[in-house]
């Protein structure tokens, strides 16, 4: 039960991973055009986000408050972004910066428990996990990071993530056959 419900959140974070990397390629790809859809983006993003989490919560076996509330979240963000676009896009760096710092850090909490369990994998996650927070760092201590760099970083971003993800889906897998 308990793998099940890991395996589809990691499919969520894939998911949502997959979105950030495309969303950076079009950052790198046209970063004009891409500029004046910043905000209609983000906040389908972020709505699409707390909808995946809102799903995942309701067709879990056992329901984390934690993740109806980010599901909430996002979706209210993701509403608020689309209609307040022009105060949006001055802190869509910092948006973005704050969200790859959290998910950094929440990978590295499940890093520690994989070296309770002395997995291999969890020197590699440790250090994705570092590289993804200096990523979400980057982006918000530098205020005047041309689109097309913070395109490249969400999507070396985006890529660690689904790395990470992958490496957690096998090593789970891994460890309840153990059980």
């Amino acid at each position: 039960m308990v793998e099940k419900f890991l395996k589809r959140s990691s499919w969520t974070d894939i998911v949502i991973s997959i979105i950030f990397v495309l969303f950076g390629a079009l950052l790198i790809a046209k970063p004009n055009e891409t500029v004046g859809a910043i905000s209609i983006i983000l906040g389908i993003l972020f709505i699409a986000m707390g909808v995946l989490k809102l799903v995942e919560y309701y067709t879990a076996d056992t329901k984390e408050d934690w993740l109806l509330t980010v599901a909430l979240i996002s979706v209210v963000l993701g509403i608020v972004i689309l209609f307040a676009s022009d105060a949006i896009l001055s802190v869509f760096r910092v948006i973005v910066g704050i969200w790859i710092i959290a998910t950094g850090i929440m990978d590295l909490q499940t890093t520690l428990v994989w070296k309770e369990v002395k997995s291999p994998y969890w020197t590699a996650a440790v250090a994705l996990s570092m590289v993804m927070m200096l990523a979400g760092i980057i982006i918000l201590v530098n205020q005047n990071i041309l689109f097309t760099t913070m395109g490249i970083i969400i999507v070396i971003y985006g890529i660690l993530d689904i790395i990470d993800r992958f490496i957690f889906m096998k090593k789970i897998s891994n460890y309840m056959k153990k059980d």
